[in-house]
Parts: structure tokens; C-alpha cells; sequence
């Protein structure tokens, strides 16, 4: 009788074990969607083009391809024409625990000359252009009636004020950037739409989600060619398509069953899998910066074999560099046990760098 309770309790305990491991490996990758504006607050509104209903479209198609995905998860911050505060947007963000937090607005000016989409990541930037789109979109803020105990007496008209905002997006600053240069190459490249690129900017609500976030300018809705574009059935289609790409891209890189790679940024190689991968270079991304930052070992945690590369507007620092992928994974070890624990694997090809997993098929 002992003996077959014994069995019994065994044969549960292995039940119990395999549905516990059913239901992790089943975790889905949540997607944190922000149409931006909405309410009484329009956004930038021009030649009949309106910016919150530009958002929103663009937004709800996303999720509507994005949904289509078995492994992916969709949140929205609002899927309907309602005022939700510039704060609330990151703190729903953390509360659905997102893996990604998308932020999508549109640009307008004075002059209906510019034109072109541009993606932000958090940073202190003293880049006038880049102040003044993150000025326009953080100037909500005053729409809201409590907004000077909210935001402890933060000016969004002041560029002292804004250059002076606390960094609390550091630790994701760079799966950030290569999320914002995958959505921004699908526009680039897919959609053929001028090319802005990524940049850093001060954004309230990029400020507290903690998760890689992004903020994206689809275009000028003050350029009457584009801002047609922009309010058309076809374009936003068309530009929800390339954002939804550039996050399942981003997903299926760092990503398995809504579980993030802690060694590498990519599911390990198969069995058959050659360490040395013939003509492809990995490098250890450590760091993504704006600032040009001297090689030292002091700059970077007591690492030394860094090198940089040079970006328009940002740059990437680099530990080592091998042909070998498992060498690689021991010096991305060594980084993160020097404190660059969001540092993860690159790989370059001919000069230019290609998916982790495509140099690894």
C-alpha cells in the first residue's frame, strides 16, 4: 500500500512538473502599444490631418497583425479616442509587464517642407531638433490638471528642465536602439519613406517604462504629400505592417516563448552548429551612447579590447571581437560579470552587421 502511494505521489509530482513547464514555455511576448494623444488632446493637426486619429489607426493595425502571432501578446494604453495622462501610459505599461513598449506619434511643423519618419529612444540629448519634437510631445502634459505635484514641477517648455531629466531607462537603452533600428529600417528599406533615423530624446513617456521602449515619428502630417500618406487607409497599413515586422523581428532575436536569452540574444545553435562561423564576426554590444567616450578600461567597467563604432547620432561600444560563437559567449560572460548586464551578441558580416540568428543557420 506504501509502495503503490509511493508510485502515486510520483506520478503527480511529474503531472504537476510537466503542466508547470507547459504553462512557462507557453509565456507569451507582451507588446505594449501607445497610440499617442487622444482626448481633448489632438496632438499636432494639420490640412485636416489629425495626429491622434493618425495614431490610433496605425496602432490598432499593429495589434491587429501582431495578434495573429501565436506566441505575442498585445496591450494598448487606449484603443479608443480618450485622453489618457502622458504618466499613466508607462506606469499601464508595467502593470501588463511588457516586453516591449511601442510609442507611435506623428511629427508637424511650421513648414510643410519636412518630411520623413524618425524613431526615439530615452536620452539626454542637446540636439535642438531632437528637443524641440521631444518638447512638442511632452507639452500634453500641461493639459493635465494636477501636472505640477504629477510632475514635480517639471517645465516641458524649458530645455534646462528637459536636458535635466533623470535617466531611468539606462539599463534598456540599448535592446532599445535595436529595436528602434529594426521598425526604422523596415521603413527605410521596405516602405522606401526618407530616412531620419534613430535618435535619443527626453520623453515623459519613455521616462518610466521598464522595458526596452521606443517612441516613433511616422512622417510630417504638416507635408501635404506625406500627411495624405499618413491619413490614408493604405499608409497606415502599410506602416503598421513595418512596425509589426520590426517587433517580430526583435522578438524572435532576443526572445523564446516570451522568455528573454540571459547568455545569448538568440536560441543556442544547434547540435550541428560549427563554433567558428566561416567569414562572420561577433562582437559584445556593451554600451550605446550618444557621448564619444575615450577606450579606457575605467569607462567601461575595467574592460579593455573596446572599440566603438560611429554612428550620425549614436554611437556603439563593442568588447572583443572572435570568429568563434563560443568564445563569444564567454567574453559576453565576462562583460556581464563586469556589470554591463544588458550587453548581448552582434554579428557582422562583410563590415555591415546581420540578424545574430541568421549568421548562425
Amino acid at each position: 500500500m506504501n509502495r503503490n502511494r509511493a508510485k502515486w505521489l510520483t506520478l503527480m509530482t511529474l503531472v504537476l512538473l510537466t503542466l508547470t513547464m507547459s504553462a512557462q514555455n507557453k509565456q507569451k511576448f507582451k507588446v505594449v502599444l501607445d497610440p499617442g494623444h487622444g482626448g481633448k488632446d489632438t496632438g499636432t493637426n494639420h490640412l485636416k490631418n489629425v495626429e491622434k486619429d493618425i495614431v490610433l489607426a496605425v496602432a490598432l493595425e499593429v495589434g491587429k497583425i501582431l495578434n495573429k502571432e501565436s506566441d505575442i501578446e498585445v496591450f494598448y494604453t487606449r484603443s479608443k479616442d480618450v485622453f489618457v495622462p502622458v504618466k499613466e501610459r508607462s506606469v499601464m505599461a508595467n502593470e501588463a509587464k511588457g516586453n516591449v513598449f511601442v510609442s507611435i506619434h506623428c511629427n508637424g511643423v511650421a513648414s510643410s517642407s519636412p518630411s520623413g519618419t524618425e524613431t526615439y529612444v530615452m536620452g539626454l540629448s542637446k540636439n535642438k531638433s531632437n528637443l524641440e519634437v521631444a518638447k512638442q510631445e511632452n507639452s500634453v502634459i500641461l493639459m493635465e490638471d494636477d501636472y505640477k505635484t504629477q510632475y514635480a514641477g517639471f517645465n516641458p517648455s524649458a530645455p534646462e528642465s528637459i536636458i535635466g531629466l533623470m535617466l531611468i531607462q539606462e539599463d534598456y537603452v540599448q535592446q532599445s536602439i535595436d529595436l528602434a533600428s529594426r521598425v526604422q529600417d523596415g521603413f527605410t528599406y521596405d516602405l522606401k519613406r526618407k530616412n531620419r533615423g534613430v535618435k535619443q530624446g527626453p520623453f515623459w513617456v519613455l521616462h518610466g517604462a521598464f522595458m526596452p521602449s521606443i517612441l516613433i515619428e511616422l512622417g510630417f502630417v504638416s507635408n501635404k504629400e506625406e500627411g495624405a500618406y499618413l491619413s490614408s487607409s493604405k499608409g497606415q497599413k502599410e506602416l503598421a505592417k513595418s512596425i509589426a515586422q520590426g517587433i517580430i523581428s526583435y522578438k524572435n532575436a532576443y526572445y523564446n516563448n516570451g522568455i528573454a536569452h540571459t547568455e545569448t540574444n538568440v536560441n543556442e545553435p544547434q547540435a550541428n552548429t560549427k563554433s567558428a562561423v566561416k567569414g562572420v564576426t561577433f562582437k559584445i554590444q556593451i554600451a550605446a551612447s550618444s557621448r564619444v567616450l575615450a577606450l579606457k578600461p575605467q569607462n567601461f567597467k575595467g574592460l579593455s579590447n573596446v572599440t566603438m563604432e560611429k554612428g550620425k547620432k549614436i554611437n556603439k561600444y563593442f568588447y572583443s571581437e572572435t570568429s568563434d560563437y563560443t568564445e563569444a559567449k564567454q567574453r559576453l560572460a565576462e562583460a556581464k560579470a563586469k556589470g554591463h548586464s544588458s550587453s548581448f551578441i552582434v554579428a557582422y558580416k562583410n563590415g555591415k552587421q546581420i540578424p545574430l540568428e541568421e549568421a548562425l543557420k
